[in-house]
């Protein structure tokens, strides 16, 4: 799946990618046996998360200058959170995580604490997310007025404790495998590729693999929350992120005071991970059928045809251009799918996208080789697209049990893509690991309704691809007094970094007030991208 990050990246694989509320323990806890149950094992988790907090609410953060090749400019400050690597030890090994703040631009008066943002992944960093009051961001510049904005490298990510499957100049060569299977042969070659991957995972990360979940995320996201001083947490997740905030909301209800959920996964334990992926394979198709249309509409422009089926056509003769030889020399279908993805994931690569594929066929193939070859520049430091790929399959393959017959992935995937090819093989290939993963696999929490939930806002557009939207309609129904505002006829991935007023200024309230609308509400779209 993948944004479930942001932009996907090629995978590995030889293919395209898709991508206990507790209360603060002052003192010690003497941990219990080994041989705990299932239901212990939680219930020491719990204590090992509030003796973490309370540990994090004394020592604080120490806040300081950035460092210089963090990208990150003065005034933001960064500093680090010390969490335990396995919370039902919590005065076992410790790993660190980065986290940077900018205060709130308004009065002391105005201050209403720290907003934390997650973007999404499994392996996206949220660091960047101070840049917006740094960079003047109109959407937020109100929210900015009351709130200190904070970001975090969740566990494993970028500056903490980074994990890694393979050597960064591998994940990055190119070209790749076509994800799409022509034979057995082909398949056989992928499942290989999958099952090096997951040994690869196992072999470079070992020690951290056990504990990369979902609900260890959230447990961290408490801790940052007591190191920042806060009572109760102010959330703001897109994408993958919205499921953090699920498992937030679900463990740590009473710690919550406002929470944006955005382009949500969903929440049923049924779907995570493996029939979420199936699903989006679909929506993907949905939403890469309106770029089309939309591409058409605009032949004026990019001359590419004026029917759907003229654009898909152009389409599939620049696909089986790559795959009988790669574009200068490195761009073949598999890139051709992480490159092209963009456009059904954000509008803002509507424009990008088309113009580059109506250059190829006006015969300037370089622009297609400078915006689809892999970035040879991305092997270095800790913020990079192997290491994203690794946190990703790291959280999905320990976070749910995947099935393990090849039969019924080859069954589903083989099914699914004659009706929806975009995305299936590659979407799978990059899943696959899964299904030879070495360390446990938890079963998801069951999102629910806790003691204390405030009312939160979940925003979602009809026709995203990478969250489709019965995601909230499903984390709606889990989290009692929660308000869904829909933009009805849109799919952009991240809808409330969009300019749409109808959604900003619920935003603005919710955050800046509490208030809600009485009702659920359904917004038009934003507007279209122009050529």
């Amino acid at each position: 799946m993948r944004d479930i990050r942001g932009k996907k990246r090629t995978a590995a694989l030889g293919s395209a990618s898709v991508l206990a509320a507790a209360t603060l323990i002052a003192g010690a806890v003497a941990a219990p046996t080994a041989s705990a149950s299932a239901g212990h094992g939680q219930d020491r988790e719990a204590r090992g998360a509030a003796i973490a907090a309370a540990r994090a609410a004394k020592a604080g953060i120490d806040w300081k200058d950035c460092p210089a090749d963090w990208g990150l400019e003065k005034p933001i400050q960064c500093g680090w959170v010390s969490v335990p690597l396995d919370y039902a030890n919590p005065y076992g090994k410790q790993i660190q995580l980065a986290v940077d703040r900018i205060g709130n631009t308004g009065t002391p008066q105005e201050r209403q604490g720290a907003l934390v943002y997650n973007p999404g992944g499994p392996g996206g960093s949220g660091l960047k997310f101070p840049r917006r009051v740094v960079t003047k961001n109109a959407i937020w510049a109100n929210v900015a007025k009351a709130y200190d904005f904070v970001g975090f490298d969740p566990r494993g990510v970028g500056h903490s404790a980074p994990i890694s499957c393979v050597d960064p100049q591998e994940f990055v060569k190119a070209p790749k495998a076509d994800p799409v299977p022509d034979s057995e042969a082909d398949k056989l070659a992928q499942r290989k590729l999958a099952r090096e991957y997951a040994e690869g995972c196992y072999e470079r990360s070992g020690e951290m693999l056990p504990y990369m979940t979902t609900p260890n995320t959230v447990r961290d996201l408490d801790v940052i929350r007591a190191a920042l001083g806060e009572k109760q947490l102010n959330y703001l997740g897109v994408s993958y992120g919205t499921y953090i905030g699920a498992v937030y909301g679900t463990l740590f209800p009473g710690h919550l005071r406002r929470m944006v959920v955005d382009s949500v996964v969903n929440p049923s334990r049924e779907k995570i991970w493996y029939q979420a992926n199936l699903d989006q394979d679909v929506a993907f198709e949905g939403r890469w059928k309106d770029w089309e249309d939309w591409v058409a509409k605009n032949d004026a422009t990019f001359h590419l045809g004026t029917t759907r089926d003229a654009v898909q056509a152009k389409w599939l003769e620049l696909r089986a251009t790559a795959k009988k030889s790669p574009i200068g020399g490195v761009v073949g279908p598999a890139e051709l799918i992480s490159f092209f993805q963009s456009a059904p994931y954000y509008d803002s690569s509507w424009v990008p996208v088309a113009t580059v594929f109506s250059k190829y066929f006006a015969g300037d193939t370089q622009a297609l080789v400078d915006a689809a070859a892999p970035d040879m520049s991305d092997i270095a430091g800790n913020i990079s697209s192997e290491n994203g790929n690794a946190v990703y399959t790291a959280v999905e393959c320990a976070d749910a049990k995947w099935p393990t017959s090849w039969r019924k992935w080859d069954r589903d995937n083989t099914r699914l893509n004659k009706d929806y090819p975009f995305m299936t093989w590659a979407n799978a290939w990059m899943n696959l690991p899964c299904a030879t993963w070495r360390t446990k696999q938890q079963t998801p929490v069951n999102v629910k309704t806790g003691k204390g939930l405030p009312q939160v806002m979940i925003v979602q557009s009809t026709n995203d691809a990478a969250t489709p939207y019965d995601g909230a309609v499903e984390l709606h129904k889990r989290f009692a007094g929660s308000r869904l505002i829909t933009e009805k006829d849109a799919g952009s991935h991240g809808v409330t970094g969009l300019a749409n007023p109808c959604i900003n200024s619920r935003v603005d309230a919710y955050l800046l007030t509490g208030k809600l609308d009485a009702a659920d509400v359904t917004c038009g779209p934003h507007a279209t991208p122009k050529p």
